[in-house]
């Protein structure tokens, strides 16, 4: 009825020429901006943790620390990023001093339309939450806490060098995020680095549109809920990427599922910038620690990264930042 309505009134402006009758103008089509996101590796971010894993625990103060730092800074140089080494020292709860550095791979520095892209590289000292008693003391490989997050953004890294774009991009590797005091009301003890970061910015003036966080992210069957904190800063960045993960084919990992606040480093750069921070954090069902099973015990090695989790987190990262980069990621808080 509705298409032969429109014929007449058509019919009536050409034929029959009723002088106040004009044929409204047909609106343009839509364009259709196509937007190319490249494929993220997950055999590269894979062997990204597992060169990490290879150094040791990434325990402030040892070793292994300094030689894994030298090689993600190295690395991230190699793909095309303009590194900023910002170091720090801070005092453990423990009183201990130690020297930390986050890792700061800028790409397209000189453009002030930006976005922050996080994690943590550092390892936990103690496995606290071991089921044996006897490994407590030992520290964490930390190849999911820690190592997870970082792979997935040299990769994205990786990919930011083959198929460049014009949106400034700053990847940020915080340090000395897990050396906290576990059961301790105190929680500026945990996200020694990010909270330096927050509080002496590498640029003065620095800002960006909206930061995103990755905290173990390389578990298999990993659940990335609606973090609390993420939801109240920005739940119009949230919704985005979550609808478009599980568009792209990963909904068991994108849950849409609201869980409480966690401490992590995107509590601080809230709490001290203006660059509204998300998330993207393992919560797995009726976990008693709220995390998964190996969350700071001795069995936080390779085996239980997976690369499905890899790349589902990382594809839709990718695709978040791409499709920004062409104005296709509208955002109302």
């Amino acid at each position: 009825m509705k298409q032969y309505i429109r014929f007449f009134l058509l019919l009536s402006c050409s034929v029959l020429l009723f002088p106040n009758c004009k044929e409204e103008p047909k609106p343009k089509p839509e364009v259709v901006i196509e937007v190319k996101i490249p494929k993220f590796e997950e055999d590269k971010a894979y062997e990204f943790v597992e060169k990490q894993v290879s150094f040791g625990p990434r325990v402030p103060n040892t070793e292994a620390h300094q030689n894994a730092k030298e090689w993600m800074v190295k690395q991230m140089k190699e793909f095309g990023a303009d590194v900023i080494e910002q170091d720090f020292t801070a005092t453990a709860y423990t009183g201990e001093e130690l020297q930390g550095t986050n890792i700061i791979a800028q790409y397209n520095p000189d453009n002030p339309n930006r976005i922050l892209l996080c994690a943590h590289w550092d390892s936990r000292h103690i496995s606290d939450h071991d089921p044996d008693e006897s490994k407590r003391d030992l520290p964490v490989l930390g190849a999911d806490d820690g190592g997870s997050g970082v792979g997935v953004l040299m990769e994205i890294g990786r990919q930011l060098q083959l198929h460049p774009i014009s949106l400034g991009v700053d990847i940020i590797f915080f340090d000395l995020e897990d050396y906290g005091e576990a059961q301790s009301e105190d929680y500026t003890s945990w996200c020694l680095g990010s909270q330096h970061w927050a509080k002496n910015l590498h640029k003065k003036d620095y800002d960006a549109k909206y930061g995103i966080l990755l905290d173990m992210v390389g578990k298999e069957g990993a659940r990335f809920t609606m973090e609390e904190i993420s939801m109240t800063v920005a739940p119009s960045l949230m919704r985005n990427i979550w609808n478009l993960g599980r568009g792209m084919g990963y909904p068991s990992y994108f849950v849409k599922e609201k869980t409480p606040p966690v401490i992590d480093d995107h509590l601080f750069i809230n709490r001290h910038t203006s660059i509204p921070t998300i998330d993207i954090i393992n919560r797995p069902k009726g976990s008693e620690s709220g995390f998964h099973e190996c969350w700071h015990t001795q069995c936080d090695d390779m085996t239980v990264i997976s690369k499905n989790a890899l790349r589902a987190v990382g594809q839709t990262v990718l695709a978040t930042v791409y499709r920004d980069n062409n104005g296709k990621l509208k955002l109302k808080n």
